[in-house]
């Protein structure tokens, strides 16, 4: 068995208001997320479930967890092997179905990696988008959360781009 690690988190609802749950729109879906030594996030329902477009929904963080996860292994394994990236962006998007009785999934993520990497005493051949792509294989092979659900977490990047800039 491997090396086993422990996450807590504290989630706080705070918006009973006055009446609390007395009805389906009597609360607020506020809550506060909290992880030790770090600063809180400030959670709600999405906005189709009454909750606050200014606050992260659960499932924001979903799909951001899976493409930041997916962003550090990429990276990863750029650097081991040889590839210098030097800006990394990406539009993750997701569908989720919600069900008549209010039950859902998420039915598709797809990661839109955008990947810029030094022309600058780098091989040619590790930037091409064919070996880009593998390694965005194996990121998503190594992907603690993508390994975790049962959602298809689809790759698909944009060609690579390749600067000339110096690093500094």
């Amino acid at each position: 068995m491997g090396i086993l690690h422990t996450y807590t988190v504290d989630v706080t609802w705070t918006g009973a208001g006055a009446t609390g749950t007395t009805s389906y729109r009597a609360y607020s879906r506020d809550h506060e997320v909290r992880l030790d030594g770090k600063p809180s996030l400030l959670g709600s329902a999405d906005p189709a479930f009454r909750g606050d477009p200014h606050r992260h929904s659960p499932e924001d963080l979903f799909v951001a967890a899976l493409s930041q996860c997916h962003m550090l292994w990429f990276l990863h394994l750029a650097s081991e092997a040889g590839v210098v990236v030097v800006a990394y962006s990406d539009a993750a998007t997701a569908t989720m179905r919600v069900e008549a009785h209010g039950a859902g999934q998420f039915t598709e993520v797809v990661l839109h990696p955008v990947v810029t990497v030094s022309g600058v005493g780098t091989a040619v051949d590790g930037t091409s988008d064919g070996h880009l792509m593998a390694l965005h294989r194996r990121a998503h092979e190594y992907c603690f959360i993508s390994r975790s659900v049962s959602v298809p977490v689809r790759i698909d990047p944009s060609p690579v781009r390749v600067t000339t800039a110096t690093i500094t």
